[in-house]
């Protein structure tokens, strides 16, 4: 049996950083879903000949068989081994590819685990002969997907999607992530341009990350003002404030790393170019007044977010004055996607 998914990354808008209990979110969080930054992966199961209790799996990444990628896909999946008891009885190979650069802060943990999740779902309606209606499907995919990698679990819906409970949006939960539907249409085909500072494997993961949030001396106000962060937020979306818009994800950006570089021990993971870049973006937005803002994930690379609308400008600015900042005058083109695509599914 091969199942194969199609799933995306995203980026946060605000910012889920410090967890509790297994996977929840200390704060609520909210991203949008990208297009084209995504990760495919294939999963073929064949049946084992013997009656081994061990979980057994090759894992490939871009052609290569990756025993770390494996070990960490093994720990995960050993944890559901009573929702998903037939994964000892078969053998798993693994293939993935991502369209971006992996482990350099542009979530691709969320868009690589919540790719797995799905494939591990397609295969157990293949195996049991259970099939999930679409709701409960991509439910469950996201609570899985959660368990693997908390941001992951927002990589299940398109456009705007939040996870963690919230008085600020109906139906919240810390479980799993819901797609946000009432926002304003100024938001429904956002851009994103990926500005590549450097394309290298980050020096410390966001899992470390986030464990060092449990003892960090700001914790507290920080979970707080994500909260008020959010709901403030959720009211520029509905309306189409862009401004409003704009304050919040520069704060949330710039926040988390501050936070990083306030945790015992502290971190850096901004490079000279990425403030060269904030820099840039913020002078640009002031003479020209249009609409763009950065954000940033746990690594050096920013992304550019703008309206639709001023795709053309925008792009020309990046190709003409922020190329040479970059590593390989490399950046992704993005904007905001439609979700997961299942690929393949034979039986």
């Amino acid at each position: 049996m091969k199942v194969t998914w199609q799933a995306p990354s995203n980026i946060a808008l605000v910012k889920y950083w410090g967890k509790k209990g297994i996977q929840l979110p200390q704060n609520p969080s909210i991203s949008f879903t990208l297009k084209h930054s995504v990760t495919t992966l294939s999963i073929t199961a064949t049946k084992k000949g013997n009656d081994s209790q061990a979980i057994s799996l090759s894992f490939f990444f871009e052609g290569l068989e990756n025993s770390k990628f494996s070990s960490k896909i093994i720990a995960f999946l050993n944890t559901q081994l009573d929702r998903f008891p037939w994964l000892c009885n078969h053998h798993l190979e693994i293939h993935s590819s991502n369209t971006f650069p992996h482990s350099s802060g542009i979530a691709s943990s969320a868009s690589s685990m919540s790719a797995l999740c799905l494939s591990v779902l397609s295969l157990d309606e293949l195996i049991t002969g259970i099939k999930l209606e679409p709701v409960a499907f991509f439910r469950l995919a996201s609570e899985l997907s959660r368990l693997a990698s908390g941001s992951a679990s927002r990589s299940l819906y398109g456009g705007l999607v939040s996870w963690g409970e919230s008085a600020s949006i109906e139906k919240s939960s810390n479980a799993y992530a819901s797609a946000f539907e009432s926002c304003h249409e100024v938001f429904r085909d956002y851009c994103d341009s990926i500005l590549i500072v450097d394309d290298g494997e980050k020096s410390v993961s966001s899992r470390a990350g986030h464990g060092l949030m449990e003892t960090h001396p700001f914790k507290e106000e920080r979970f707080q003002l994500a909260s008020e962060n959010l709901s403030n937020l959720v009211l520029a979306l509905k309306s189409g404030d862009l401004a409003t818009f704009i304050a919040l994800v520069e704060e949330e950006a710039l926040m988390l790393h501050a936070l990083m570089m306030t945790s015992r021990p502290s971190y850096i993971l901004l490079k000279p170019q990425s403030l060269w870049l904030i820099d840039q973006i913020k002078s640009f937005r002031l003479k020209n007044n249009i609409p763009v803002c950065f954000t940033i994930d746990a690594g050096p690379n920013i992304h550019l977010l703008y309206p639709q609308s001023y795709q053309s400008t925008v792009r020309a600015w990046i190709e003409s004055e922020l190329a040479s900042g970059l590593v390989g005058k490399m950046w992704i083109h993005d904007e905001v996607g439609a979700g997961p695509i299942k690929l393949e599914a034979i039986e």
